[in-house]
C-alpha cells in the first residue's frame, strides 16, 4: 500500500490474524507500506519533471493529489509530502489534495493555487498505478479548466506505475520481512553482562564506531588494547594519556591471544571475519560492528538511569531496539521519581 490509511492499519492486519488462526503456527511479517520511501518521491518527482516540457520548475506550481480516508495521521502525511516534494523539488510551491473523505479536494486546491498566483499548474496523481482515482482526477480537472477557461494551463503527471525504481522498493521490503521470519523473529542471543574490570579486551579498528565501544569498556574497567594503523582524534588523546594500548598496524593472526573479549570493528568485512574466525577458535566471545550474525556476541543499545543500567538487544531493527532501550530508561526515571 503507498498510504498509512484504513487498509494498512485495520484491514491487513484483521486478516493477517484472521490466517494465523485459521493456520496454527504460521508466521507472517507485515512489512511497512511504501509511502515514506525516498525513492518514491524521487519517483514521483520523476513524473512531474515528464511533463513540464518547457515550463520551468520555479514558475511551475504542483497540487499533489491523494486519496483521502477518516484517518487523520494518514491524511497529514500526504500533506507532509507534498512539503518533502516542495522542499525537495525547485517548484514554486506544492499544495496538497484530496479526492475523497477529506479537504480541500482537488477543485479548491487548483482555486487555492490560482488565488496564489500560479502561472501554470501541474497536477500529480500520488497513486501507485492507473484506476479509478487517476481517471477521477483527469476527469476532475477537466471539469475545472471547463468552468475556467481564463485559467492557468493545468498538466496532469502520470500516476508512478510498474517500473524499476517501485521494484526496488518491494523487494526491500520484501527482504527485510524475510530476514525478521529467519529466527522466527527471536533474538538468539543469551543475555548476560561481562565482568571485565581488569581483564585484557581487544578492539581491532580505530574509528567512531570503535571510539564508541572503547569509551564504554574503559568505563567498564576494562585493560584495552587497539590494533589499527590510525585512531581518532578522541581516541589518540586517551592513548597519548595511557588509557588504553594501541598498536598502529593492522590486524594480524595471533592478536586476540589472551584476550577475554574481542571487537571487530574495521571498515573491512574480511578483516572483521578474520577476527571472528580466529575468536572462534580460541573459544573467545567476538562482537562485528559490520554483521552481527558473523559474530558470537551482540552489543546491546544501553543506558543508564536510576542507579541501574539497562541494555536491549534486538534483532536486526536498530531503531526499535533504541527506542524500547530509551522508553526503558524513561520507566526506571519514573519508577524512581516515585518511590
Amino acid at each position: 500500500m503507498l498510504g498509512n490509511g484504513g487498509h494498512v492499519r485495520r484491514d491487513i492486519p484483521e486478516a493477517l490474524e484472521a490466517g494465523r488462526a485459521r493456520v496454527p503456527g504460521s508466521r507472517v511479517a507485515y512489512a511497512p507500506h511504501l509511502g515514506p520511501d525516498p525513492a518514491l518521491r524521487a519517483l514521483t518527482l520523476d513524473r512531474i519533471r515528464a511533463v513540464l516540457g518547457d515550463w520551468a520548475e520555479p514558475a511551475t506550481t504542483v497540487v499533489l493529489v491523494g486519496r483521502g480516508c477518516s484517518i487523520a495521521g494518514t491524511n497529514a502525511e500526504h500533506v507532509a509530502l507534498a512539503r518533502l516534494l516542495e522542499e525537495e523539488g525547485a517548484f514554486a510551491q506544492v499544495l496538497p489534495a484530496f479526492l475523497q473523505v477529506t479537504g480541500p479536494d482537488l477543485p479548491a486546491a487548483l482555486d487555492r493555487a490560482v488565488r496564489l498566483g500560479a502561472e501554470r499548474i501541474v497536477v500529480a496523481p500520488n497513486f501507485l498505478f492507473p484506476g479509478s482515482m487517476r481517471t477521477w482526477t483527469g476527469d476532475q480537472v477537466a471539469a475545472w479548466r471547463d468552468a475556467r477557461p481564463a485559467a492557468p494551463p493545468v498538466r496532469v503527471a502520470e500516476v508512478i506505475g510498474p517500473c524499476a525504481g517501485l521494484a526496488a522498493v518491494v523487494a526491500d521490503r520484501y527482504r527485510a520481512g524475510a530476514r525478521r521470519l529467519d529466527d522466527g523473529g527471536a533474538t538468539p542471543v543469551y543475555l548476560s553482562g561481562l565482568v571485565l574490570r581488569g581483564r585484557d579486551v581487544l578492539v581491532v579498528g580505530g574509528g567512531r564506531v570503535a571510539e564508541r565501544r572503547i569509551l564504554a569498556l574503559l568505563d567498564a574497567g576494562a585493560r584495552v588494547r587497539v590494533v589499527s594503523p590510525i585512531l581518532t582524534p578522541v581516541l589518540s588523546a586517551l592513548e597519548l594519556a595511557g588509557r588504553f594500548s594501541w598498536s598502529a598496524r593492522a590486524y594480524a593472526d595471533g592478536d586476540v591471544a589472551d584476550a577475554w573479549y574481542v571487537l571487530a570493528v574495521t571498515d573491512d568485512p574480511a578483516v572483521n571475519t578474520r577476527v571472528a574466525a580466529e575468536a572462534e577458535t580460541r573459544h573467545t566471545f567476538c562482537v562485528r560492528s559490520d554483521h552481527a550474525a558473523g559474530g558470537s556476541a551482540w552489543t546491546p543499545a544501553t543506558g543508564r538511569s536510576a542507579g541501574m543500567l539497562i541494555g536491549v538487544v534486538g534483532h536486526r531493527e536498530p531503531r526499535r531496539t533504541a527506542a524500547v532501550r530509551d522508553a526503558l530508561l524513561e520507566a526506571a526515571r519514573t519508577l524512581a521519581e516515585d518511590d
